[in-house]
């Protein structure tokens, strides 16, 4: 096979590019340039902005082409149309977020979406600028067009920051704010995981949406906190806290404390999908203990401190604010 990332030198397109050179395949990686790509691969610069950034992809024919980008709708409509007759078929690295809100547990991929132009020059609001990217997709290539519908994303190599700050809040020690319930479901991917199935379904000739994520309920908050205690080996004590006590600290779900978001209806829409379809097609996803421990040996590998994209917002919870926070809970 004879693969084409846009993208691939970051978190899941570098995850995609390693499992597809693990596989024996033939790997070209279109970047600007800002990262070092894998070892093995072809090395195709350009910059999708500029007018005449494409120049590098007007020559050569790939079986598959999978694209990472989260910018403007029309960047991936310019790069459709340019490899169109000369790829099969096209994978777009797209979102949940595609889907109305509020999107209830058990959406399927037939769920509504919002409203969104492939001819889009912006990506003020992200679902529309994935759901942009979908459209430009489809429009070029029909149903040979794969889209990737993932949800949270985990694993070795994020550049977001929710599990490597959790693993480095963890490896600190000491009496550790954790957003309750212990048994609150959650619902995600390892970046590793979404590389073979989106590998797999490329090779298969799969189109059509799937939400990728496992299962609900794969993991549970408690699971994933415990596990990274685990995995830095640290005296962390975890001090469970209610969901109604946790908001009244004037504490943020999600951006302070990652991948966290108490029940209701803004939980059931990120961590409800149904996944039924990728399941049937080959989607497995490994232990939330495996994803946790190889993101923190990746992190310690490379010294500790995670990359941060520069368009994504630090998360995490200040250890001042924790402080106050656990000394009001027990006043």
């Amino acid at each position: 096979m004879k693969l084409l990332m846009l993208g691939g030198t970051e978190f899941v397109g570098r995850a995609i590019a390693e499992a597809a050179l693990a596989r024996g395949w033939q790997v070209s990686v279109f970047h600007r340039g800002h990262h070092a790509p894998p070892a093995g691969v072809t090395a195709l610069h350009g910059d999708r902005a500029d007018a005449e950034g494409l120049k590098a992809l007007r020559e050569g024919e790939w079986d598959a082409v999978v694209d990472t980008w989260s910018g403007a709708p029309a960047a991936v409509r310019d790069a459709a149309r340019l490899l169109a007759g000369r790829v099969r078929t096209y994978a777009y690295v797209s979102s949940r977020s595609v889907y109305a809100y509020p999107a209830p547990a058990g959406l399927d991929e037939e769920g509504p979406v919002v409203v969104a132009s492939p001819d889009a020059t912006d990506a003020d609001d992200y679902a529309q600028a994935k759901r942009g990217g979908e459209l430009a997709a489809v429009d070029v290539f029909g149903d040979r067009a794969l889209l990737v519908r993932a949800g949270l994303i985990l694993g070795p190599y994020e550049n977001i920051g929710r599990l490597p700050w959790w693993l480095d809040r963890m490896a600190r020690g000491g009496t550790v704010l954790a957003p309750g319930p212990r048994e609150l479901p959650l619902q995600y991917i390892d970046a590793r995981d979404l590389a073979q199935w989106t590998l797999d379904a490329v090779q298969g000739g799969l189109g059509g949406a799937y939400n990728l994520v496992s299962e609900p309920g794969h993991a549970t908050m408690g699971e994933l906190l415990e596990s990274c205690v685990r995995a830095t080996g640290s005296d962390a004590a975890l001090r469970w806290t209610a969901p109604q006590d946790v908001l009244a600290a004037g504490i943020e779900p999600w951006s302070e404390l990652p991948a966290w978001l108490p029940p209701g209806e803004l939980h059931d829409t990120m961590y409800g999908a149904d996944v039924s379809k990728a399941v049937a097609d080959g989607l497995r996803c490994r232990p939330v203990g495996e994803t946790v421990a190889d993101t923190w040996t990746w992190l310690r590998s490379i010294g500790g401190v995670a990359p941060q994209r520069p368009d994504r917002p630090v998360v995490g919870l200040a250890p001042e604010k924790e402080a106050a926070a656990l000394r009001g809970m027990t006043s």
